[in-house]
């Protein structure tokens, strides 16, 4: 009679054990096909809203190109920097869309006695004439950027009877009290003419 060795039964056992699949393929597809479509899903609705705001807001009045001989005028200030929003005046959050103000990009401005000139390469530039500009502040936050104090320029105008802040954050914003100063002086020599 032969006797076994005692880890025979170890070796038997170990032998009789199936180890698990190492991955179930198909419901890992599945997984990830779901997520694909749950992010697209979320994306076209954040579109439909987006198409939404500016389908309200088109009641807005078309937006002012810049005039004939404007590039003749004596510039006060020129700023390259960041166009971040316009939302409506006083309403920090209340995003503007419409017309491609909500479009954020590089800008130029430029400030003459004729009024501002927005050009943002890749987007609509605008131009604001001086009749429509009301007031220049440095603030922290608008349309959801918040920056540090004074971190951006929010110059407040008037695009028919509707009053505007459009957020633009200078290159060097030590720009930024100069650009107040100047527009405001503006506005209040060009407040009983025009207004």
């Amino acid at each position: 009679m032969t006797t076994l060795s005692p880890n025979f039964h170890l070796y038997q056992l170990a032998a009789e054990r199936k180890s698990a699949e190492v991955t179930d393929w198909s419901a890992r597809i599945s997984w990830v096909i779901g997520l694909a479509v749950l992010v697209a899903f979320v994306y076209w609705l954040m579109r439909q809203g987006w198409k939404w705001r500016g389908s309200l807001q088109s009641g807005l009045s078309d937006l002012a190109t810049r005039p004939d001989g404007f590039a003749d005028g004596e510039q006060l200030l020129t700023l390259t920097g960041r166009y971040h929003a316009s939302t409506t005046a006083g309403h920090w959050l209340d995003r503007i869309v419409a017309h491609g103000l909500g479009t954020r990009s590089r800008v130029e401005l430029t400030l003459t006695e004729q009024g501002l000139d927005v050009v943002r390469p890749g987007a609509t530039d605008f131009f604001v004439p001086a009749a429509d500009l009301r007031e220049a502040r440095t603030d922290k936050a608008l349309a959801g950027k918040v920056l540090p104090e004074g971190g951006l320029l929010v110059i407040t105008w008037a695009l028919g009877d509707q009053l505007i802040d459009s957020g633009f954050r200078s290159d060097h914003s030590a720009e930024h009290p100069a650009w107040v100063e100047a527009v405001n002086h503006l506005t209040s020599s060009t407040e009983g003419t025009a207004r």
